[in-house]
């Protein structure tokens, strides 16, 4: 540090900082993978638990190693259950915006509940009960 607190500078390459950039790079595709890896093996249902335990520690003992093994040997697996995920999540998400939208909210169900009430199915007091229940 200088005498006025501000930090002096390294003294480091371009070459030096481009394959600092590189090994950081790296490092989170290498956590990426990591991670995916770990959720898909959790995820899988055709694993018992010993066996997601022996992946799991084969993975924490030779991390490289392991997972390649295992994207290779259950990569096709691990897309298949990652595209299932998201089929359900998309369906489920449909799902709700029908139900959401579909029923029109509570001018329609008092809308619906006046066209009952001037046809003659519904007495005075049922299209009160409803508007009331329409309103809460």
């Amino acid at each position: 540090m200088s005498m006025l607190g501000l930090v002096q500078p390294m003294n480091i390459s371009f070459g030096e900082f481009l394959l600092s950039l590189l090994i950081i790079f790296f490092m989170i595709v290498f956590f990426i993978i990591l991670f995916h890896v770990i959720f898909d093996l959790f995820r899988s249902k055709d694993l018992s638990g010993w066996a997601k335990f022996a992946w799991a520690l084969f993975i924490i003992v030779l991390p490289f190693i392991g997972l390649f093994v295992y994207v290779i040997v259950r990569g096709v697996g691990m897309t298949e259950r990652q595209m299932a995920s998201a089929t359900e999540s998309q369906q489920a998400f449909d799902q709700y915006v029908r139900e959401t939208a579909g029923s029109g909210g509570a001018a329609s169900e008092i809308s619906k509940a006046r066209e009952l009430l001037d046809s003659g199915a519904i007495s005075q007091d049922e299209f009160e009960a409803l508007k009331k229940k329409a309103l809460s």
